[in-house]
């Protein structure tokens, strides 16, 4: 029997090991500002400067960047001839340049996808990519540091693939995109979305800071934030990421960083709030500085691990097994006395 505790404290401990960096204080989303923008009636990507917001509407026939006031009055419109399929997330690299994941593949028909390069001045570029295992449906993009985009799949019931080219983006292409991990994202008990719970475990948009430190993920319920070292986005994700809550979003598509931190988010729909999370950046950074400060700087998640129940699976399982073996044992050994 002593050995049957002592397995079930260690299966334990592992397991408390394992899970996923919450932070203890989450400050609750406040209001920003609403969105009665009639053209922006489909909100699902968002960039912020500061300043200004940049907002991406999902569908048209041209390609759109819209700038916001932090009252989400539109100032103006950055526009090209270009005509998108389904343009699903918006990103700004360092330049000023505005990306356009046109991504969309709701029914997983399209040949190849596209990002569209956008500048302040309204010059388009298209650039055309192919998966190298069939069609995705993609909401989410990411430019890290260095400029390479990273894409990670829609997928229902929380797997979502994440990807980038093989190369240099060729205009108009297409570049092949190789795969490069997982995620599997944990259903969670936060209410809002048009899917129920599923929604919870659906990737519908992405973020990273300016500088690259640290990047978010979203789905119709909460936001994952993970830190970047060394602009090393790929291992980034392999880490466990700090889950921010975003309550009753009625379809939550879009995210973005304010420069100091500060997380926003947003969802289709006239008359819809765009909301704050003051130092949700910070919380990333520090969790990874406690990862690093309890595990020597290794990741707690495997590759396809991160974010999710899928380490606790596996842990549960694995203590059935010991422990049910255990009592196994124990009565074979009392038959025999």
């Amino acid at each position: 029997m002593r050995g049957i505790v002592a397995a079930a404290v260690v299966l334990a401990a592992f397991i408390g090991g394992t899970a996923p960096a919450m932070a203890q204080e989450v400050p609750a989303p406040q209001p920003v500002c609403k969105n009665s923008e009639s053209r922006l009636g489909e909100l699902s990507g968002l960039v912020s400067d500061g300043e200004h917001l940049y907002a991406l509407n999902d569908g048209g026939t041209k390609t759109q960047v819209f700038v916001l006031g932090r009252d989400c009055k539109v100032q103006k419109v950055i526009s090209a001839a270009t005509d998108p399929y389904d343009p699903e997330d918006l990103a700004r690299t360092a330049d000023g340049t505005f990306w356009l994941s046109d991504t969309g593949d709701n029914r997983k028909k399209r040949d190849t996808v596209a990002l569209i390069s956008l500048t302040p001045q309204g010059k388009a570029t298209l650039h055309r990519l192919t998966y190298p295992d069939g069609q995705h449906d993609v909401e989410a993009l990411i430019m890290d540091r260095s400029g390479t985009p990273y894409l990670i799949t829609k997928d229902v019931f929380g797997d979502a693939k994440v990807y980038r080219p093989t190369g240099p983006l060729a205009s108009p292409g297409p570049t092949p995109l190789e795969s490069v991990g997982s995620l599997q994202i944990k259903e969670t008990s936060t209410p809002g979305g048009p899917v129920g719970s599923i929604g919870s475990m659906t990737v519908t948009g992405a973020a990273s800071m300016a500088d690259g430190s640290v990047v978010a993920l979203r789905t119709y319920t909460d936001a994952y934030l993970y830190a970047v070292t060394d602009g090393d986005l790929k291992s980034a994700l392999q880490r466990e990421p700090v889950r921010v809550p975003l309550p009753n979003e009625k379809q939550g598509e879009a995210i973005a960083f304010d420069p100091d931190g500060t997380l926003l988010s947003g969802g289709e729909g006239v008359g819809e709030q765009i909301r704050a999370v003051k130092g949700a950046a910070a919380l990333a950074v520090d969790a990874a500085k406690s990862e690093g400060s309890t595990s020597g700087g290794t990741s707690a998640a495997g590759g396809s691990g991160q974010g999710s129940g899928f380490p606790y699976v596996q842990a549960g399982i694995a203590a059935v097994v010991v422990i049910g073996g255990l009592l196994l044992v124990g009565r074979l050994r009392k038959r025999r006395a």
